[in-house]
C-alpha cells in the first residue's frame, strides 16, 4: 500500500465523500464510468467529479483499485457493514465529542425505530450486559 494512502487513512470526509462511500461500497467493485452513469448522472455530477471525489476518497484510505481488463474499477476497502460502522464512529467522535448518549436519545424521541430495530437494539445491549458481567 502506498505510503501517502497509508497516512491520510481515517481523515474526515465532506458529505459528498459520504454518500459517494456509500455508493461504491453497496455496488463496488465498479469503474469510474459506471459511478458517473449511475450515480453522477442524476446528481448532476460530471465524470470529472466522480474520478476527482473517488481518488480523493482513495488517497485517504477508504476506496482501493485495481486495474481489470484496461480500466480501473474501484471498491471499498472495508466491506460495506465495516463502512458503515466507520461512519458511525466518525460521527460520534466528531459531532458528539464521543458520547451516544445525543444520538440515543435522539433515536428514542424520532419515532423512526420500527419494532424490528428496537428489538435488535435489545439484543445488542442484552448482549453487551452479558459480555459485563464479572465470571464467577
Amino acid at each position: 500500500m502506498n505510503e501517502d494512502i497509508r497516512a491520510n487513512e481515517h481523515a474526515p470526509l465532506g458529505e459528498q465523500q459520504l454518500d459517494l462511500l456509500r455508493f461504491v461500497s453497496e455496488h463496488g467493485p465498479i469503474t469510474v464510468g459506471d459511478v458517473a452513469r449511475e450515480y453522477g448522472a442524476p446528481r448532476g455530477l460530471a465524470r470529472t467529479t466522480i474520478l476527482t471525489v473517488m481518488e480523493r476518497l482513495r488517497t485517504k484510505g477508504y476506496l482501493v483499485r485495481r486495474p481489470l481488463r484496461g480500466v480501473f474499477c474501484y471498491s471499498a476497502k472495508n466491506d460495506h457493514n465495516d463502512v458503515l460502522k466507520n461512519l458511525v464512529a466518525d460521527f460520534v467522535q466528531r459531532s458528539l465529542s464521543g458520547s451516544l448518549a445525543p444520538f440515543v436519545t435522539y433515536m428514542a424521541d424520532s419515532g423512526r425505530l420500527s419494532k424490528d430495530e428496537i428489538d435488535e437494539l435489545r439484543r445488542i445491549v442484552d448482549s453487551l450486559e452479558t459480555e459485563e458481567e464479572p465470571v464467577k
